[in-house]
């Protein structure tokens, strides 16, 4: 198996800040569903691209 490439690696948005909200919708660290951050070993790198451009969106959204 040959390591991805440098281009294709995308660090984790994961702060160590994991706790969920009461109502268990998203980590306040990271921003992430439980669905997303199950899945983040599994995405290929544009995928991993694209939640962190939705998870930019979810901040900015929730700082208004």
């Amino acid at each position: 198996m040959t390591p991805p490439a440098e281009s294709d690696f995308v660090q984790s948005p994961c702060i160590s800040v994991c706790k969920l909200t009461a109502d268990r919708a998203y980590c306040i660290g990271c921003l992430r569903t439980l669905e997303e951050i199950r899945g983040w070993k599994h995405m290929d790198a544009d995928q991993k691209r694209a939640l962190l451009a939705d998870l930019e969106n979810r901040q900015a959204a929730a700082a208004e």
